[in-house]
């Protein structure tokens, strides 16, 4: 009978819990893997998230890059201590996406047309680094990279100087953000890049075959495609890879799923 009762409340016990371990797995098996990419000051954890959301961790920080897509998508992951913002659109300053995290803490580097729409709340944290501007903050450098269309227009989706890509160095490790942007010759004048995500999607940004010659241009030693959903579907990164390959087959192309609820 006491065996009874005890295996009783054993499995009441266990029925309870289970809940509470399996919803964070179910919240997280939709992200892609993340990867590791060793710097002088330990790993840096890429973590995909969707579109051009990405999340870093490195040297006990982490790192927020244009957070969207709803909060049940950072689920599981650390509270930011940098969020980067790269334009104004709101697949990149997303009110309802940063509403659902814990960022009160975060320092908020942005341009400074996001600083004006940013809501109330968080304009104390908002550091405005403009093109060509460079920020030394929490071990890590990160730098204002310009991103806009071409040709040049006022009426452009993303015009020059509204917008920031960013470069990071982390441990040693540069890892550059395109942002919005065409191949432009601010990118492919890019030295030293360790790590690049590059944008392919039309109307908005450039297509399959810019963003590989823009790639092939500054060499970087990994690229992972990303911000690739456009007017017509998601672009071919298949395409892009076998075009940056062939010319180069020392640019590691990685290839992650940034739209895993699309699927």
């Amino acid at each position: 009978m006491r065996f009874t009762l005890l295996l009783t409340a054993a499995l009441t016990a266990f029925a309870l819990q289970a809940p509470a371990q399996t919803v964070p797995a179910a919240t997280t098996t939709l992200r892609a893997a993340p990867d590791q990419i060793s710097t002088k000051k330990g790993p840096l954890t890429v973590q995909p998230i969707t579109h051009g959301s990405v999340v870093f961790t490195w040297n006990g920080k982490t790192i927020y890059v244009d957070p969207y897509g709803g909060a049940a998508a950072y689920a599981g992951l650390a509270a930011p201590d940098v969020i980067l913002i790269t334009d104004i659109h709101g697949d990149h300053l997303d009110p309802q996406t940063l509403a659902g995290l814990s960022v009160g803490k975060a320092l908020m580097v942005v341009p400074k047309a996001v600083a004006e729409k940013l809501p109330a709340e968080y304009k104390a944290q908002a550091r405005i680094l403009n093109n060509g501007q460079r920020l030394d903050t929490l071990g890590m450098s990160i730098s204002a990279i310009p991103m806009y269309n071409l040709p040049e227009a006022a009426a452009a989706p993303h015009t020059k100087g509204r917008g920031n890509g960013y470069m990071l160095n982390l441990g040693g490790k540069n890892v550059y953000l395109s942002g919005d942007t065409e191949d432009i010759a601010e990118m492919r004048a890019l030295k030293g890049i360790d790590v690049a995500f590059v944008c392919m999607n039309l109307p908005y940004t450039m297509d399959v075959n810019q963003a590989a010659q823009g790639v092939l241009a500054f060499k970087p030693g990994i690229v992972y495609p990303y911000h690739y959903r456009g007017q017509n579907g998601l672009s071919d990164v298949a395409a892009f890879k076998k075009t940056v390959n062939a010319a180069n087959k020392k640019i590691d192309v990685r290839l992650r799923n940034w739209y895993p609820a699309a699927q």
